[in-house]
């Protein structure tokens, strides 16, 4: 019998008693976590003792990108994070889009690869005046991140993932967003994007009709 905390609950504890404003500090705590021995094994065992109303709650909060499915496992109200497991589809399913472009996120997030390996690409971005669209995208770093190996980004440092090994799954723990909307740059075009998220729409829907 399991009787002491589960991986996501040890992890959950820790950030809801710290300082997740100082996304430094939770990056340090979620790279001792993420080498806990057996966090693969603990999560596989979390999703398959998931009750009905758990599991339901988990699809219904979860998303399909153009690179993977992103299945949202925590997203209490109360807490100022969340967390994902991000199922990635095989290369040859992966469409044109915002996850394969150079981008930022509207938030802050550490992951780790739980299994398979992907190619992650870093890049020094120029922006106008007013930081709402990029100039041009400069590439500072390529590598090959394995299984085992864990990472932080920024809300304002931007990346790329282009390639994924087929059958490649990443645990991630996301802040709340720190900004409303994030930017994509096509290096071959350079053409910029402004991605404004749906609920931030909504507050000047009326005025748009």
């Amino acid at each position: 019998m399991r009787t002491e905390l589960s991986a996501l609950a040890e992890l959950a504890g820790e950030l809801r008693a710290a300082d997740v404003t100082d996304w430094t500090a939770v990056s340090g705590r979620f790279t001792q976590w993420a080498n806990r021995p057996g966090l693969r094994d603990e999560l596989r065992h979390h999703l398959q003792t998931l009750s009905g109303e758990v599991a339901a709650a988990v699809i219904s909060r979860s998303r399909e990108t153009t690179t993977h499915f992103a299945w949202c496992l925590l997203n209490q109200p109360g807490d100022k994070f969340s967390f994902w497991l991000h199922e990635y589809k095989p290369q040859r399913d992966w469409r044109i889009g915002y996850a394969d472009s150079v981008h930022n996120h509207r938030y802050h997030f550490c992951t780790t690869i739980l299994r398979g390996c992907y190619v992650h690409e870093r890049f020094g971005a120029e922006m106008d005046a007013n930081g709402l669209v990029i100039k041009s995208a400069t590439m500072v770093h390529s590598g090959v991140c394995e299984a085992g190996e864990a990472g932080t980004m920024l809300s304002d440092q931007f990346h790329r993932i282009p390639k994924a090994a087929d059958g490649t799954m990443t645990f991630l723990v996301k802040s709340r967003p720190v900004r409303g909307w994030s930017l994509s740059f096509d290096p071959a075009t350079n053409v910029s994007r402004r991605h404004v998220p749906v609920e931030e729409r909504l507050g000047n829907l009326a005025d748009r009709l």
